[in-house]
């Protein structure tokens, strides 16, 4: 509802072997930071497209790689070019295959689920507001209105090298994923998130439920949500309902 332009990137895509979801946050001045995310999402999206197994260790290998390589795509670009420094972006990469999940993550996107009406943040943040809660310096609550909680510690192209964090874990009949960036989450909290994404709408409607309730607390970022729907799961068939997806932008003429 503020800004007129969108830094952040998006890609969904399953079929019955595997689904692939990211997002990414950019940064660095509009232009820079919509670059910078659409770097990261092309190339990670390319990197992966042979993975298939993905609870073997050589599928966390090729997951920190593809965002390795991103990253020094990113940075590269920097270096060229005197109107990109300092842009890079978050990335929160979500692989379903079979009964396993695989997530990549640089940054404060994050990656949800919810089972049995409980929603987990599978993702943790790299940011200032996260380290302090770590430390046992403030709470939780009082980091969703930290005056840096849009401060982050690591991102994809801010500098030669970054480390990604890994997660993984299993894949239920009706879990149900959410990947997004921060204007979804610093706007909702995780008590409303749960409650919509615990309903039985449609991953389509859901997207479009949890973009509406960010905007209608204000809307102050780009907002980006991609929804899973697990119908089903086994070691040669897996389905998820096609994912739902989107990103807000303010209508012409809103800023």
């Amino acid at each position: 509802m503020i800004r007129s332009g969108n830094e952040d990137s998006v890609f969904a895509d399953a079929n019955p072997e595997r689904g692939v979801f990211m997002v990414a946050d950019g940064m660095g001045g509009h232009a820079a930071g919509e670059i910078a995310s659409e770097m990261a999402v092309e190339i990670v999206v390319r990197e992966l497209a042979s993975v298939r197994e993905i609870g073997s260790d050589s599928g966390d290998a090729c997951l920190r790689e593809a965002l390795r390589r991103a990253n020094r795509a990113i940075f590269e670009r920097t270096l060229a070019e005197s109107d990109k420094q300092g842009m890079g972006t978050t990335a929160s990469v979500l692989l379903l295959s079979g009964s396993q999940y695989l997530i990549g993550q640089v940054g404060d996107s994050r990656v949800y689920r919810v089972r049995g009406g409980v929603l987990q943040q599978l993702t943790k943040d790299h940011s200032y507001v996260q380290e302090q809660v770590d430390a046992g310096y403030i709470t939780p609550e009082q980091a969703r209105y930290h005056p840096y909680s849009n401060v982050i510690t690591r991102c994809v192209g801010a500098s030669r090298d970054v480390e990604p964090d890994t997660y993984a874990g299993d894949v239920q009949p009706g879990d149900v994923f959410l990947v997004a960036s921060d204007g979804l989450t610093g706007m909702v909290d995780d008590q409303r998130l749960q409650q919509l994404l615990s309903s039985r709408a449609s991953p389509g409607r859901l997207v479009d439920a949890l973009i509406n309730e960010a905007n209608g607390r204000g809307g102050l970022d780009n907002i980006t949500a991609v929804v899973v729907q697990v119908l089903r799961t086994d070691d040669t068939t897996p389905t998820a309902e096609r994912p739902a997806f989107g990103a807000a932008t303010p209508p012409p003429g809103r800023r």
